[in-house]
């Protein structure tokens, strides 16, 4: 009876991946307090996910876009004020072979958004939002890689590297704090805000991962004196995730997601703002592993009978972080002697190109200006930047599943003479890559009688394409190692068409395994 030893190896398998646009639409009524509307200068919006579940062939999101719509009042002194509101949105997105239960990993960003004016007290809302979808499986598989009793049996085996899932969890981090503005300014009300989460970062220790981030929020307001400031501020983000037999050779991957965010005067202290965001974080932690896998078997002596598979997993997972300087000159028209107050920078991809050992990213930075004139009004220019970013010095780029990931790390703006604005921006490139690995397994071994006894005691062979000195052997019941010796060759792995092979007769006694 053939004794099997098998090892255990975990597969985080990605069953689908999808990227939608989806739409959330919604009215707002003007409250009594405020001013009516003439026309809207400036709309802006945080997206917060409630819940994602996996469900039958579609994921369902539920989640709200938290708005700010900066306008001009109609009939009134002022000249900007602002509205806060947050539109809820649920959307079933269809995934092929997704199933309950299954793991999703979203990543949802606003493309554009807008507010029009429907009369005075109302305005309506449409945001278009950018959906992309991973949804994954957890697979534990058991793979044969030794045979105990393999006296008579040929081996064929192969060494690979895989990462395997070694565990995955998740907490959810509460990210509060009150912040200052200047004490000579009296708050009015929030024309705008936008947060980011930047600088993360990961520690081990401990059987746990404490991970690292902050919440980068930006916030402009008015003040009684009409005028607009902008204050930004940074929240640590820590929190701490329970992986059993971590270490720091481990590979991590780390997804950070809103899912409530509060941004309100501080009705208890005066000249700041309360903030407070709801994160949750879900981390999983590859190990490398190295398994013996047995591809192939026969007996020389038995009918051995197997089934074969197929598994799918992920190898030579790596992470790759870059800085990407931009220093460009845009030109503006009819900005001169506007006092800059804000600018909005959203960096995104137009187009992956994999060509041998480099991956070229085509993107453009999106810039929304915000000035402000010598009567206070409020002007807003926008603009774009291209850009590309090349990874290089890869072993076969174009086989390689990737994810990139770009944040702002430092921006700065001088306006010049004409027009002109030098804009000095670096953005951190955050790339994760893995290879996919279809993995031939064998399982199921079992013995069915004994194999028919050959009355030869050596044959010649002519080795035909594609021929193998162990599809030879096998065919005919003998070993390479005999084939090999017979015929003189050094290199086990050299045999070429029309070459003329001695294949001699195995006699039952016991020989070495080739692996």
């Amino acid at each position: 009876m053939v004794e099997a030893q098998k090892e255990n190896l975990s597969i985080n398998k990605l069953i689908a991946q999808r990227k939608e646009i989806i739409f959330a639409e919604g009215d707002m009524i003007v409250p009594d307090s405020k001013p009516d509307i003439l026309n809207t200068i400036c709309t802006s919006g945080v997206v917060s996910i409630y819940k994602k579940e996996a469900q039958e062939d579609k994921v369902r999101l539920d989640g709200a876009i938290n708005t700010y719509i900066m306008y001009m009042p109609d009939g009134t002194d002022d000249t900007v004020r602002g509205l806060n509101t947050s539109i809820d949105f649920s959307e079933n997105i269809n995934v092929s072979n997704c199933q309950e239960g299954m793991n999703v990993i979203s990543d949802i960003k606003i493309k554009s958004i807008e507010a029009k004016v429907i009369n005075g007290r109302k305005v309506g809302i449409k945001a278009t939002l950018e959906v992309n979808l991973k949804v994954y499986l957890n697979e534990d598989v058991e793979i044969i890689n030794e045979i105990q009793n393999e006296n008579n049996i040929q081996i064929l085996k192969e060494e690979l590297k895989v990462n395997s899932l070694l565990g995955q969890g998740e907490t959810k981090i509460y990210a509060k704090d009150n912040i200052k503005i200047d004490s000579m300014d009296n708050f009015a009300e929030i024309l705008k805000a936008q947060v980011c989460l930047v600088d993360k970062d990961i520690k081990i220790s401990y059987n746990k991962v404490l991970t690292k981030s902050e919440a980068e929020i930006e916030i402009s307001y008015l003040t009684e004196d009409n005028r607009i400031n902008t204050i930004n501020y940074k929240i640590p983000v820590v929190g701490f995730i329970d992986i059993p037999n971590v270490t720091e050779e481990n590979i991590c991957d780390v997804n950070y997601e809103i899912k409530n965010i509060i941004i309100k005067p501080n009705s208890q202290e005066e000249h700041s703002i309360y903030v407070e965001i709801e994160i949750q974080v879900t981390c999983y932690v590859y190990e490398e592993k190295q398994i013996n896998l047995i591809q192939d078997m026969y007996s020389t002596i038995q009918n051995l009978e197997f089934d074969k598979k197929q598994i799918v997993t992920m190898t030579n997972k790596q992470k790759k972080t870059d800085i990407k300087q931009i220093r460009e000159k845009i030109n503006l028209s009819d900005i001169e002697g506007l006092n800059l107050i804000n600018v909005e920078v959203i960096p995104s991809v137009t187009n992956e190109s994999k060509i041998n050992s480099k991956i070229l990213y085509e993107a453009e930075l999106n810039l929304k200006f915000i000035f402000q004139d010598a009567r206070l009004q409020i002007i807003v220019k926008e603009a774009k930047i291209p850009f590309e970013y090349t990874i290089d010095n890869l072993q076969n780029g174009e086989s390689l599943n990737t994810n990139i990931d770009m944040e702002i790390k430092n921006k700065d703006f001088i306006i010049q003479d004409g027009g002109d604005i030098n804009c000095n921006i670096d953005i951190q490139s955050n790339t994760d890559m893995y290879r996919t690995a279809n993995i031939n397994m064998i399982d199921s071994i079992q013995e069915n009688g004994e194999r028919e006894e050959q009355d030869y005691s050596l044959i010649i062979y002519i080795v035909k394409k594609g021929d193998t000195l162990w599809n030879i052997a096998k065919e005919f019941g003998s070993t390479i190692d005999s084939i090999a010796r017979v015929n003189g060759i050094e290199d086990k792995d050299k045999i070429y068409p029309g070459q003329k092979l001695y294949i001699p007769k195995f006699e039952k006694i016991s020989e070495v395994n080739y692996e």
